[in-house]
């Protein structure tokens, strides 16, 4: 938790921020978007309570630490704390159980009593972003792949050039202490860009519905005035029919762009393409690697560990660091653009991601374990990362395996646990994705298709089992000096970082 948030007076940030104190208690609590929502009011001076299925830390231990009451589960009785509204989290729905009985009473009680309530996103937007007393300059990252990190470099280059931004970002930032705050300070016309009149906020663009009353993507609550669409691709099969269903989303977000705003587009992205062609009302810049070198307003010369960066072809810097993989290469390069947009150089955003820390589950070493007889120096590293999608593995793997080289190998331990994979829409994509390790082991469990079968082109390289401890014990036993284990779900694994860990010292 940032320490300037958790010392923060809430009345003296509702004063200077000239926001009108609200109670307001929170259905789904503990989801990272809605668990950063809480915070904000919090730190904006409302009354916060709210309540989730198994309310369980990170999140809970954080919201408790702001002294938000916490409820465990979805009962009519939290009625009883009369808030002024209730903010709604998509996790929330009209589901019945098997009894037939109101999965959620509590979201019935308040349909049945007529009581007021929002989504998530709708009141950030009315509450927190575009009051009208105090309105912020919101520079988005809409993306499928890349928002956490994307959104977390930029609020870092931001908080770097000294703009203190506010941010709310799906993950831990390892720069910051907290995943959401509030811009830290009013902007000063004499320390701040001539350009900039707002206060500056950061935020990840989701493209998931909003809620079960509102079908629409969570990020045209937003209204930003600095739009990065760094990707585009078919996800979210539970809710989305095809790719076209989700450009439309993106078309309606381009929509809430004002003239004066920029939206700033991956150029080797034809999805994006058609984004743009449905209509554009604000300025636009694109970015892209050096083979659109002359097409493009903003490039890239060289490896993802050096490389030069270009602005309207001219060279403005180079960036080393210690950041792997091509696609944060461009997520790099759309922050660059990004952070110039609100009177940032190129230059000092440079520096300031030489200084990037990377987000708390991206390529996060777990573990270093040295095998029985074998040197110190060649240790088993057990890595976490949140890769779900095939695209997002693929691109981490070839990441770690340019890193590592041909002097390791990898083992890739996965989870297909997003509503997308569990649904098998991307089955086919999964060889493909998993071409750069060595050894690959899928959880099965909660699966209604067959991985074994799916994986059948990795022939003797690829485990399946929907047993953990079996799975763990298997890739303990193939587990040699010098092995790269990377571990890949967007939920917690069960744990497996830590009994992968105790069974690798165990072998050893």
């Amino acid at each position: 938790m940032d320490r300037s948030i958790r010392h923060q007076n809430p009345k003296r940030l509702a004063l200077a921020h000239k926001i009108v104190p609200m109670h307001i208690h929170i259905l789904g609590i503990c989801g990272t978007f809605m668990g950063g929502l809480a915070a904000l009011a919090r730190q904006g001076g409302h009354t916060v309570t709210g309540c989730d299925a198994g309310v369980y830390p990170p999140m809970s231990d954080q919201l408790r630490g702001l002294g938000i009451e916490l409820i465990e589960g979805y009962g009519i009785e939290q009625l009883n704390l009369k808030p002024d509204l209730f903010v709604v989290g998509n996790v929330v729905s009209r589901q019945k159980n098997t009894a037939g009985l109101a999965k959620y009473p509590l979201m019935e009680a308040i349909l049945d009593q007529g009581l007021p309530y929002t989504s998530g996103p709708q009141w950030l937007s009315e509450h927190i972003l575009h009051t009208a007393e105090n309105p912020y300059h919101v520079l988005a990252i809409a993306g499928t792949h890349g928002k956490t990190t994307t959104a977390s470099m930029l609020a870092w280059i931001l908080e770097f050039a000294k703009l203190s931004p506010g941010y709310l970002i799906g993950g831990v930032p390892l720069n910051f202490e907290s995943s959401a705050r509030l811009p830290t300070t009013s902007p000063s016309k004499s320390s701040k860009p001539q350009t900039l009149k707002q206060p500056l906020f950061v935020i990840e663009a989701d493209e998931y519905d909003t809620a079960f009353f509102d079908k629409r993507s969570k990020f045209v609550h937003y209204r930003p005035k600095t739009c990065v669409l760094n990707n585009l691709e078919f996800d979210h099969a539970d809710i989305f029919e095809n790719l076209q269903a989700i450009e439309k989303q993106f078309h309606h977000l381009l929509r809430t762009v004002p003239q004066s705003g920029r939206v700033i587009f991956n150029a080797h992205e034809e999805s994006l393409k058609r984004v743009l062609s449905m209509g554009l009302w604000s300025e636009c810049e694109s970015f892209a690697s050096q083979t659109l070198l002359p097409l493009s307003d903003w490039t890239l010369k060289g490896p993802p560990e050096s490389f030069d960066v270009l602005h309207k072809g001219l060279p403005v810097g180079q960036l080393t660091w210690t950041v792997q993989g091509v696609h944060n290469q461009m997520n790099a390069l759309a922050c660059i653009a990004a952070a110039h947009h609100v009177g940032v150089s190129a230059e000092l955003s440079i520096q300031a991601l030489t200084q990037f820390q990377n987000v708390r589950r991206r390529m996060e070493l777990k573990a270093q374990v040295t095998l029985a007889g074998q040197p110190s120096t060649k240790p088993v590293n057990v890595f976490d990362d949140f890769a779900h999608h095939p695209t997002a593995i693929k691109t981490t793997l070839e990441g770690l395996r340019r890193q590592v080289g041909n002097t390791a190998r990898i083992l890739c331990v996965f989870e297909p646990r997003s509503n997308t994979m569990k649904l098998g829409s991307m089955k086919a994509l999964l060889p493909n994705s998993l071409a750069s390790a060595d050894l690959s082991f899928c959880f099965t469990s909660g699966l209604d298709w067959d991985a074994q079968e799916a994986l059948s082109a990795l022939g003797d390289k690829a485990f399946c089992s929907a047993d953990l401890n079996e799975l763990v014990a298997r890739v303990a036993s193939h587990a040699q000096a010098n092995d790269q284990i990377i571990c890949m779900s967007n939920g917690g694994f069960g744990g497996i970082h830590q009994k992968l860990t105790d069974a690798l010292k165990a072998k050893a």
